[in-house]
């Protein structure tokens, strides 16, 4: 069985079997590769039978090709009952978590499926946030996110609706414009149910149509692409950055940053983040169609984050206000690059763990031990070295 969007563009293939549950599917992702998945593969795993995900260009004719991915706990396809609980979800290509979870979605919508829990041991925010693409939490509550890491919320499917719009767009729909994936950016809506996510690659609603673009410190500082209500393309709205020098960040400013990702992380995972930090480069510079670039050894993050700064501090009236304003954009650093260091920690520790000595805190590979209090310190510090390096 296959199944196109309604621009004729193929998004998902399928061999059901004859009871109705599912000898495999196919489902497309943004960047236009495939995500497979493969029914009761195997019972080596810690929960006994498990499905497992492959990756590859093209959907097979028949059997598996490509990449084996991780493993989930196997369900029940004719019957879907939960949200199961995935092995390794680092090793998914982007979109690839999500597009299986809008599946799972789908064919528990199409079977009339009331809400699911997730009982497994990782109810992490990256889970939390994943959901909200394709399920409505309840009981409607004040702090979501605490409630899920508690197990106290149950997902109720409302799948979207994928669009490959081009070979570099996709747009994924639920009454409006939630997410756009153009040239492997990723834009999102800021509000999802009752939750307000932090959003520096932004989608809004404007008079000619919708907008996606940047935005930091509450502003917006371009716009990239706009869209049609309906997911279609008007027009791209940007110019290529004018090539410019890069230069180092500030020691201590990086310092600060990587400080406040390990804040928001895990404590376990916590100086893993600080440890790989120091690995990299740090540096101002031209970046296209994002804030930050990240590569092997080195981030750059946009010039026009630091403009932005500098513009902000041409307002403000008191010593109060520009710390106030240095520390919104050591956060907004820390938004943009902390996904990128809390997955290098994890490898990091996925190493030590092949080792032979399994990773601990007093690991010296690791920031060893350090608490809130120094971290505090870190990002103060970093504060004053930002606002110094704006004043130069």
């Amino acid at each position: 069985m296959q199944i196109v969007d309604r621009r004729g563009s193929l998004v998902t293939v399928l061999r059901p079997t004859a009871t109705g549950s599912l000898e495999s599917a196919w489902v497309r992702i943004p960047d236009g590769s495939w995500v497979g998945i493969e029914p009761r593969a195997t019972r080596e795993a810690p929960w006994g039978w498990s499905d497992r995900l492959w990756h590859a260009a093209e959907p097979p004719v028949n059997g598996w090709h490509g990449t084996r991915l991780t493993l989930f706990e196997a369900l029940d396809w004719a019957r879907i009952d939960r949200i199961p609980v995935l092995g390794e979800p680092a090793r998914l290509p982007p979109g690839g978590g999500t597009a299986v979870l809008n599946f799972i979605a789908a064919r528990a919508t199409e079977q009339g499926a009331g809400p699911l829990t997730y009982r497994g041991p990782y109810p992490t925010e990256q889970l939390f946030l994943a959901l909200l693409e394709s399920f409505r939490y309840e009981p409607d509550v004040p702090d979501p996110l605490a409630r899920f890491v508690s197990g106290g919320l149950a997902w109720r499917p409302e799948p979207s609706e994928h669009l490959f719009v081009g070979d570099d767009l996709y747009v994924q729909l639920r009454g409006r414009i939630e997410k756009v994936v153009w040239r492997r950016i990723t834009y999102y809506r800021p509000d999802w149910q009752r939750v307000v996510r932090h959003t520096p690659r932004r989608i809004v609603d404007a008079s000619d149509g919708v907008r996606c673009g940047l935005w930091a410190l509450g502003r917006r500082l371009e716009d990239a692409l706009l869209l049609r209500p309906d997911g279609d393309l008007a027009r791209i709205l940007l110019d290529e950055p004018v090539p410019a020098a890069s230069r180092p960040l500030p020691d201590a400013l990086w310092v600060g940053v990587a400080a406040a990702v390990a804040a928001r992380s895990a404590e376990p995972l916590a100086p893993f983040v600080e440890s790989v930090a120091r690995t990299v480069s740090p540096e101002w510079g031209p970046v296209a169609r994002d804030l930050v670039q990240i590569g092997r050894g080195r981030v750059r993050i946009a010039d026009r984050l630091r403009d932005a700064l500098v513009a902000g501090l041409a307002s403000a009236a008191t010593v109060g206000d520009r710390a106030a304003l240095g520390l919104a954009v050591i956060a907004e650093m820390a938004a943009l690059v902390g996904d990128a260091l809390r997955a290098r920690a994890q490898a990091e520790i996925v190493r030590l763990a092949r080792t032979e000595r399994a990773p601990t805190l007093e690991d010296p590979s690791a920031a060893g031990g350090r608490g809130g209090a120094e971290r505090a310190r870190d990002i103060a510090a970093a504060v004053d070295a930002l606002l110094e390096d704006a004043a130069g």
